[in-house]
């Protein structure tokens, strides 16, 4: 709608309403027009490129004051503050019949600059006397400040470059009275507003919100072709499907058949993750022990891109929201998002632990726990009278990793660790119980052909862009990416049968590791994990129930992680109980089946034993 037209439109509103509320006396004081203050709060604007301000785009077109549409992900906002939403002037000459009464009544609108609203140079228009402002009439109203980026940009915080130049700016975003508070750190919305210009100590370009709408992305309709094809002959059995994937997962970085373990855990991390606007509570954290941090730094890093939140931080970087001073001289404080709210509804991957200082490791250990990280904003330091805190939802999983071949590393070592257990003495007890999972990667174990991964790599240097494999043709990056996408929004349940055996499983382990001196072993939070990983593997698989198959495949994953961290017990698994195996075709799939079927019975005993009034029962029954 043009701005003329508008204009009109919202006088001849003020004129209706002005009538209505004088004609009904609704306010007892109304005397002008003026008292009538009209906002209208637009949702939708003509599909017209004009009528869009892309952040990508240079320059911007922001020339017209007039109402845009832009969208973009929440980086930094802050606190609220005051603002005068409206003043009452009268006329300082008293001999003027405009000393008295409403004639100058000025309302803050859209677009204009706050010192539009009070000043001391306005002038009467009867008399040209000064115009003084009467302090009893000011209302005020709330102000918040926040910065967006276009969902583009986030590739530069992905750590992977397509060698594709693009450019990306903040567009800061002003919100005034019943819009505050609707916008969250790391939430995508779309905003109309207008541009107005900002003087700070450099002129910016900011945006005047009208409305605020929040972007729920669409859910991906299916899968390619092959993949359909490779679920339809893998059908006969609940675990063939994502032995085969995490078998060719991520071929442009590890040939296929290696670090399957890895791969099939990184999977199924990836579809909990989440794009609609819900709290994330099924995370799968990821802790990875490893001697080849290069490769696996490079294998997290291509998984992280394949969903739209994978942020990668930086070691220079703060992993959650840090605190800075307002540039536009409001006496508010900005919160600056960091990783983990940008990564809001995905994977931050904070690359090797070693690389953080103690506090930082320390404020991730609560994270972890709490899911919540609770910003302090001292008063005095900012120019307030009273102390704040601010408390933002962490909704993303952690993935890192240890190097264990360290010069550091290897001189500390222990030796009298117990049967399966790994020395992690360096990594701080407390921050390793709260990763749900802890892998161990020695590429030079017999899981793990070191000849194979050299073989990998010598041809990926001769030949950076070529398709080693057959695996990488026919199924591609793409192929994965609209996998998860339609797989981490399956609505799944829990079958009666899997609900038992996660429940026994919990219990009994929880009754074999606890002792006299330092308790259960097992925490609260090792159920919420078993949980998400029987999800996992059954949205990996494309079925929305979860079945005793999937719960075989979360207890086997966490009892691994168990016995890194404090030993084999009495439900001894092996490390490679997941793969035990190397997926050559379809009579190896077949020999891992049954393998997987007698550690099903195995479990169903230990729950039996151990695990007193969590008998599993058959189907039938």
């Amino acid at each position: 709608m043009p701005r003329g037209i508008f204009g009109n439109f919202v006088c001849l509103k003020s004129q209706v309403c002005f009538t209505a509320v004088k004609t009904l006396s609704l306010i007892g004081q109304l005397q002008t027009e003026t008292q009538i203050n009209i906002v209208l709060k637009l949702t939708h604007l003509p599909q017209l490129r004009s009528y869009s301000l892309d952040l990508c785009e240079f320059p911007l077109d922001y020339a017209s004051q007039r109402f845009y549409m832009m969208q973009g992900i929440v980086i930094s906002m802050t606190t609220v503050t005051k603002y005068t939403q409206g003043a009452r002037f009268l006329c300082s000459d008293e001999a003027c019949p405009l000393s008295k009464g409403f004639q100058y009544i000025r309302v803050h609108v859209p677009g204009a600059t706050e010192s539009a609203t009070v000043r001391n140079d306005f002038l009467c228009n009867l008399c040209s006397s000064s115009l003084q402002e009467d302090r009893k009439f000011r209302v005020l109203g709330d102000k918040q400040i926040v910065e967006i980026i276009t969902a583009k940009a986030l590739q530069a915080f992905k750590g992977y470059s397509n060698n594709q130049p693009f450019r990306f700016q903040s567009l800061t975003i002003f919100l005034r009275d019943e819009s505050v508070g609707k916008m969250n750190i790391g939430s995508e919305y779309k905003i109309i507003g207008i541009p107005t210009c900002v003087k700070t100590s450099q002129t910016a370009v900011c945006i005047e919100a009208n409305s605020i709408i929040f972007c729920n992305p669409k859910v991906p309709s299916g899968i390619s072709n092959n993949f359909k094809d490779l679920l339809s002959l893998t059908s006969n059995s609940c675990w063939k499907f994502t032995a085969i994937l995490a078998n060719i997962f991520a071929s442009q970085i590890v040939p296929p058949g290696t670090y399957n373990l890895l791969k099939l855990c990184l999977l199924m991390s990836l579809v909990q993750t989440c794009d609609r606007n819900k709290e994330l509570k099924d995370c799968l954290d990821i802790l990875i022990i490893t001697s080849d941090t290069l490769l696996i730094d490079r294998l997290l890093n291509f998984s992280i891109n394949l969903v739209p939140r994978g942020i990668r931080n930086p070691v220079s970087t703060e992993i959650f929201p840090t605190l800075t001073r307002n540039k536009y001289g409001t006496g508010a404080v900005s919160i600056q998002a960091g990783s983990a709210l940008l990564a809001k509804g995905g994977i931050c991957f904070i690359g090797d632990l070693a690389s953080h200082k103690k506090d930082k490791l320390e404020q991730l250990q609560s994270v972890l726990e709490s899911r919540s990280i609770t910003v302090y904003i001292p008063g005095k330091k900012f120019g307030n009278d009273v102390n704040q805190h601010m408390t933002f939802p962490v909704q993303c999983s952690f993935w890192s990793f240890v190097d264990m071949d360290s010069s550091s590393r290897k001189n500390m070592q222990k030796t009298n660790t117990l049967i399966g257990q790994m020395d992690c003495s360096l990594i701080p007890a407390n921050l390793l119980e709260t990763f749900g999972l802890l892998i161990n990667c020695n590429e030079s174990s017999s899981f793990y052909p070191l000849l194979s991964t050299v073989q990998h790599t010598l041809k990926k240097a001769i030949d950076p862009e070529g398709q080693l494999y057959v695996a990488s043709k026919n199924f591609t990056t793409e192929d994965f990416e609209k996998l998860l996408a339609f797989a981490k929004n399956l609505n799944v349940e829990f079958s009666l049968e899997a609900e038992r055996m996660i429940h026994g499983y919990y219990l009994a382990s929880r009754r074999i590791r606890t002792d006299s001196i330092s308790g259960s072993k097992l925490s609260a939070s090792a159920l919420k994990y078993l949980v998400s990983l029987a999800e996992a593997h059954a949205r990996l698989s494309l079925r929305n129930k979860v079945l005793k198959e999937d719960a075989l495949i979360a207890a086997l994953l966490f009892e691994t992680s168990l016995t890194l961290k404090y030993g084999a017990t009495v439900f001894c698994v092996a490390p490679s109980a997941v793969f035990p195996f190397e997926l050559y075709n379809e009579e190896y799939l077949e020999q891992r089946d049954i393998y997987l079927t007698q550690c099903q019975q195995q479990l169903q005993q230990f729950i039996a034993t151990y695990g007193p009034g969590t008998a599993i029962f058959t189907s039938d029954e």
